[in-house]
């Protein structure tokens, strides 16, 4: 920026053995200086103020996030257990807890079926041009019946094409619903065609040859002809549904993994048990559900630290709305419902669940509290622990968000957003006094300028004065 009076000083030589313009400097930085001093002061205790509800924020989101995941991957879950694990394997959702008991009876395996064709010499045979059609549907016993749900293949068969070529073509082009291979056994290579488990996934070839007189012969298409009218030991398996009781009600379902059951329990089918029926039930791990209740009253007790720790740091936090909010959770968090339509006698609180508060405000694990809890309701208590809208990690969960939510004042999102707002406002200011002081400064130097035209004036006449009494004595 241009300065005329510091330059008019500076030509003038300052005669008045003053220098204005460090003068005017010295006097628009000390006019200034409290007030930018102050607001930068300011500015850093709201960026440590920032920094400790941040530290704060995320140990509450982390917390609600491991415990989260802790349920989702099922530790206290309650176990599923078969009394003839040679017939199925039993899970339920990570997350849920089932409870009573089931019986089970299995009377058929979900199957696919499997299709040989007639030998070939080799794998590199010519299959013959032309195109085959497979069709898909319920085969039983001669007869087959075209499910229309399911779009029928139409696969062109070029005249270079071999069996391992066709093949290869079937598994492509099925998108899934078929699998084909060439197997080479004692009685020369065959096309194996796979189908998926399930009743209605069973099929039919039509080959049409483009041969002029279609042999049914190696090196003619129709030689892969296949239905279950003409069967002569092609068919090795026949697709079927799988079949089971559960209490009694007859269930079926295309695969043997078995889903949307009551309670969300599964079933993997592996073997029959007609007549004999087996019992599943279930089981809690309460070593589970101990660990996970002393893994969070430590987890709590980290945020609580956290919180002494900043408000033995210069009292950061001390009177900050979010910080007091967040205390005030805190405090009441041993004796709040957790799920609102438990029973009368029912665990109902996380204080049921073991946790204590100390009178300093941390937490502590009372092992014995949660032993009677698990002991007098267990099946109670294990509902206590899934990912729903209720219980303890939706509670867990609702403290969190509560206290860290960013469009809440009254939270720690809301307090990081106010102090940053806080700080914006003071950058503004702060140039505004930077933009005030040039101007003092400046104005000063004007003013400067002016005086120094005066003393050199007054020098250059008494200097003249002087000159004239010298002639006089002489």
């Amino acid at each position: 920026m241009s300065e005329t009076g510091s330059s008019i000083i500076s030509a003038l030589g300052a005669g008045s053995g003053i220098n204005f313009s460090q003068l005017a400097t010295d006097i628009s930085e000390a006019t200034y200086s409290f007030q930018r001093e102050n607001l930068q002061t300011r500015n850093e205790t709201l960026q440590a103020q920032i920094s400790a509800a941040s530290v704060l924020r995320s140990a509450l989101t982390g917390l609600s996030s491991a415990l989260g995941d802790r349920i989702r991957n099922g530790d206290v879950s309650p176990r599923a257990t078969i009394g003839n694990a040679g017939v199925a394997s039993v899970s339920a959702p990570a997350g849920t807890a089932p409870s009573g008991s089931y019986s089970l009876e299995v009377s058929q395996l979900a199957d696919s079926q499997t299709l040989v064709s007639p030998a070939f010499a080799s794998g590199d045979d010519l299959v013959g041009e032309g195109t085959l059609a497979i069709r898909f549907g319920t085969v039983t016993g001669a007869n087959f019946t075209e499910d229309t749900d399911q779009a029928a293949l139409n696969i062109t068969v070029e005249a270079t094409d071999t069996l391992s070529d066709l093949a290869a073509k079937i598994s492509n082009e099925s998108g899934g619903a078929l699998e084909a291979y060439v197997a080479n056994g004692t009685d020369g290579a065959q096309l194996v065609i796979k189908g998926r488990d399930g009743a209605t996934n069973g099929f039919v070839l039509e080959p049409t040859s483009s041969a002029l007189l279609p042999s049914a012969t190696p090196g003619d298409l129709t030689y892969l002809a296949w239905s279950p009218a003409t069967d002569s030991g092609q068919l090795r398996s026949t697709a079927q549904d799988a079949v089971f009781e559960l209490d009694t009600v007859e269930i079926r379902s295309q695969s043997n993994r078995v889903t949307g059951l009551p309670e969300g329990l599964e079933l993997t089918l592996t073997g029959t048990n007609v007549g004999a029926p087996t019992d599943i039930s279930f089981t809690q791990d309460t070593s589970a559900i101990t660990s996970v209740m002393g893994d969070l009253t430590a987890a709590l007790n980290d945020v609580v630290g956290l919180l002494q720790g900043v408000d033995g740091e210069e009292d950061l936090l001390q009177t900050d709305q979010g910080a007091r909010e967040l205390r005030r959770d805190l405090s009441a968090l041993t004796s709040r419902t957790i799920d609102p339509g438990a029973d009368a006698d029912a665990p109902n609180t996380l204080g049921d669940l073991g946790l204590s508060l100390n009178r300093d405000g941390t937490f502590r694990f009372d092992t014995a509290r949660l032993e009677r809890t698990l002991s007098d309701s267990p099946e109670e208590t294990a509902t206590l622990f899934t990912t729903g809208l209720f219980g303890v990690f939706a509670t867990v969960d609702e403290l969190a968000r509560n206290n860290t939510t960013v469009g809440d004042p009254g939270s720690l999102g809301g307090s990081i957003n106010r102090f940053e707002g806080q700080i914006e406002r003071n950058d503004e200011r702060l140039e505004r006094i930077a933009e005030q002081q040039e101007a003092l400064r400046n104005q000063l130097n004007r003013s400067f300028a002016g005086a120094q035209n005066q003393i050199s004036a007054s020098q250059s006449t008494l200097s003249f004065i002087r000159q004239q009494f010298e002639i006089s004595d002489e």
